[in-house]
């Protein structure tokens, strides 16, 4: 059966009113499932009411994807339109026991003249891809004859190239050659050099034999007559000089003997003077020790009174020291405005002893009542 299904102002995604007419060719299925079921849902109905079911549910899907798609869609891709009204009609009708054969779309328009004008924007942009292409033609032209000229270089250039190689090649091979020649040439030459060195090296090693066998025969000559002088000398010369240097020897093998002998005897007596002397000193020492050892033990026992005896024994030899320089000196004058400064400087002087003393000594005179009486000082 064939069905003319017309949507008629039917808007589509961008709200454009459209008239779309499409033609669908459908049977009943054979199948004994489908049949059953076709025949259930038309039994006692006549074709043009089967026909208007399918009209309805087929306009109805028509419809619907009209709404989702756009003008452009619609009308530069009719097929594409046209297999999706069937695939989504086709299980709806299916059920009813219908399949669907084909559905095709026979005309689309509209009434505001926007598929026309969408045909002038699809002219504009032909012949703006027109241009575009006769530009891309040209440009591409131009790039084709820039790449042959190119081409053209690069072979004319490999060429040159090649030419060039060939021609190095050549002076290479030429100059191999060449050197190859002078090689042989200086070996050549280097042969006969050689050659003729060896001839002349043999002829002076012949001529330095003839040397040789000739100084060997002088040499001998010569030989002999050393032996010849050696003989004389012996019998004339050496065996009296052998005698008297044998005898100079053992004269100088005594005094030798002699030197060796009295040297012994000096250090001998040197080592006994120096055990002497280490002796002598050695008892010296031990004396000392031992008188210094008494002294020590006297004074220990004797205490304060020993230590004082000692030192009023050296206070004569203190005084004379200290007196000393001034033994030398004519006059001492004492200036002073004071009648009795000459007594009151000795006076100091004696007060500064025994300060002195027991720097030196370690003994306090003031200790003492006679120089405590001297000083003026009593505790």
């Amino acid at each position: 059966m064939t069905i003319l299904c017309r949507c008629e102002n039917i808007e589509t995604s961008e709200g454009v009113p459209l008239y779309v007419t499409g033609v669908a060719q459908v049977k009943i299925m054979t199948e004994k499932e489908l049949l059953a079921v076709a025949c259930e849902q038309f039994l006692g109905k006549n074709v043009q009411d089967v026909k208007n079911v399918i009209l309805q549910t087929l306009e109805g899907h028509l419809r619907s994807i009209l709404g989702t798609l756009t003008v452009e869609q619609i009308y530069q891709d009719r097929d594409q339109f046209a297999k999706l009204v069937r695939e989504v009609a086709a299980p709806d009708v299916g059920r009813m026991g219908i399949e669907i054969l084909s559905f095709t779309i026979k005309d689309v328009y509209d009434k505001v003249d926007y598929l026309s004008s969408l045909g002038k924007t699809q002219t504009a942009a032909v012949r703006r891809d027109a241009d575009i292409g006769v530009a891309e033609a040209e440009r591409d032209a131009g790039i084709r004859e820039a790449e042959c000229k190119k081409e053209m270089l690069d072979v004319k250039f490999m060429a040159d190239t090649k030419i060039a190689d060939s021609k190095r090649a050549f002076e290479l091979q030429k100059a191999a050659f060449t050197e190859e020649v002078n090689i042989k040439t200086a070996e050549a030459q280097l042969a006969y050099e050689l050659q003729s060195a060896r001839e002349q090296q043999k002829i002076r090693q012949e001529e330095i034999e003839i040397e040789v066998v000739e100084r060997k025969k002088q040499i001998e000559i010569e030989e002999k007559e050393v032996i010849r002088k050696e003989k004389e000398l012996i019998a004339t010369v050496k065996r009296p000089a052998e005698a008297e240097a044998y005898r100079i020897q053992q004269i100088a093998e005594g005094e030798k003997v002699q030197k060796v002998l009295l040297a012994q005897a000096e250090a001998e007596k040197i080592r006994k003077i120096g055990e002497a002397e280490a002796f002598v000193i050695e008892a010296i020492g031990m004396a000392e020790a031992e008188g210094m050892k008494l002294k020590a033990e006297a004074l220990q026992q004797y205490g304060e009174a020993a230590k004082l005896a000692l030192v009023l024994d050296a206070l004569p030899e203190i005084a004379a020291k200290v007196a000393a320089p001034l033994s030398r000196v004519d006059e001492i004058l004492i200036l002073s405005g004071e009648s009795n400064s000459a007594v009151s400087e000795a006076n100091r002087l004696l007060a500064e002893i025994p300060a002195s003393v027991r720097a030196i000594t370690g003994v306090d005179l003031t200790k003492i009542p006679l120089i405590q009486k001297l000083t003026g000082t009593q505790e």
